[in-house]
């Protein structure tokens, strides 16, 4: 399959608007996308490159910040081959070992989560993911009942399976990574993951003993009273997708007003991640 990369140039873009931009170019066919200096890239099949949506979507999207991006067609070429090379496993806490179906087992790890992304193109494993999985070893998961939202490829919602928890709740608004989860879950063998397509909505109504949350800053304050509303006393709260500092002092206030209280936090490469507990 030949791939066209689109490069954008983002000097003033924040890290909320950019994931926002890339869900946009999501929902017109860009499949992967990796940060290159001064930006990112994203790639599509070139059958599926269309000028116009994307002028559309940057219409939409760009309000407020400058984008510069260029178009190139790739050489045809192996792409899953290449994924692979590109796709290091990682290491959490000397204690979970996340490697794909491709890479060797490690019965020395404590816990082991294979996954199959089926990506064009590496693009690594996040801080903030690293710092939530960290999070969940640390923390006791027996017996609960869990919400994974913005679940990805369902790295947090396995993890807190093996960790004990009852069952899962795995919440994303892409159909690729709803679709992700159940396949992921099949390589992990757990049956006690269930997928909704959708956002906060799909929640309403629903109660969990713990919440993760790795999506970013703005959805974050967007999302936090239904969290509120889902978790019981001494409930916890595990969010990510923001940078310390700033952000991190934003959603603390937000989530004071909706009866939540800081516990602590994480820090890597400026990426932040905190814990909350829900207040009697």
């Amino acid at each position: 399959m030949r791939y066209s990369s689109v490069t954008f140039i983002t000097p003033s873009i924040e890290d909320w608007q950019k994931d926002l931009l890339i869900d946009a170019l999501g929902d017109i066919g860009y499949d992967t996308f990796e940060d290159v200096a001064g930006g990112f890239a994203a790639y599509i099949p070139t059958a599926n490159y269309d000028l116009q949506a994307l002028e559309t979507t940057l219409l939409h999207h760009s309000e407020g910040f400058d984008v510069q991006y260029t178009v190139a067609d790739l050489d045809d070429q192996n792409w899953n081959k290449l994924w692979e090379s590109n796709f290091n496993p990682i290491v959490v806490d000397n204690r979970c070992y996340v490697r794909a179906t491709f890479h060797e087992p490690r019965p020395d790890m404590a816990y082991e989560i294979v996954i199959d992304p089926k990506m064009s193109f590496g693009t690594g494993h996040h801080q903030t993911t690293s710092m939530m999985l960290s999070y969940i070893l640390e923390n006791q998961f027996t017996g609960t009942a869990v919400l994974d939202m913005g679940c990805g490829t369902g790295i947090l919602a396995i993890l807190a399976i093996k960790r004990g928890a009852d069952h899962v709740l795995a919440v994303d608004y892409d159909d690729i990574c709803v679709a992700s989860v159940e396949e992921n879950k099949g390589l992990n063998n757990i049956n006690t993951i269930t997928t909704k397509l959708g956002s906060k909505e799909v929640i309403e109504g629903s109660k969990f003993d713990i919440i993760l949350a790795n999506i970013n800053r703005n959805i974050l304050l967007d999302q936090l009273e239904q969290y509120s509303l889902c978790l019981g006393e001494n409930g916890q709260l595990y969010i990510s997708g923001f940078y310390d500092g700033e952000d991190l002092s934003i959603l603390s206030e937000k989530a004071q007003q909706y009866g939540f209280s800081f516990e602590s936090k994480k820090v890597l490469d400026s990426w932040c991640s905190a814990k909350f507990v829900k207040n009697s």
